[in-house]
């Protein structure tokens, strides 16, 4: 697995790029699993249709905005991300690590993230 990140908000703060450079040499690897930072940089998602076959952990929870998402905030992301890359290749995650965050933010994110992914879990079945 490879994890792509611009780095944790909290410690790199400002405008992040809004797409990475490599992802043709990273299509060509033999990771199998690519863990992107999504939701923060709020990356042109279209990006992920140059990751054929590989499985994508996909951050919709974006950990530079103390705010908790919404289920329907993060079902939407997750929706946008169904557009690229098939539903068996996405696994709906937050951005990054969460240590920079209070535990009940981070808590109420990955509530937000567990109710968004099962809300277009039932949309899929």
């Amino acid at each position: 697995m490879v994890h792509l990140c611009f780095g944790y908000a909290a410690v790199v703060p400002g405008q992040k790029p809004s797409g990475y450079s490599f992802l043709p040499q990273l299509a060509d690897s033999t990771a199998q699993q690519i863990s992107i930072e999504a939701a923060q940089p709020k990356l042109d998602l279209g990006i992920l249709s140059e990751l054929a076959g590989k499985t994508i952990l996909l951050g919709v929870i974006d950990l530079a905005d103390p705010a908790i998402e919404t289920p329907e905030q993060v079902a939407e992301r997750i929706r946008a991300a169904l557009q690229h890359v098939a539903a068996e290749r996405l696994v709906p995650a937050p951005d990054c690590g969460m240590k920079y965050l209070a535990r009940e933010t981070a808590f109420g994110k990955l509530q937000a993230l567990s109710a968004g992914a099962a809300i277009v879990r039932r949309e899929l079945s």
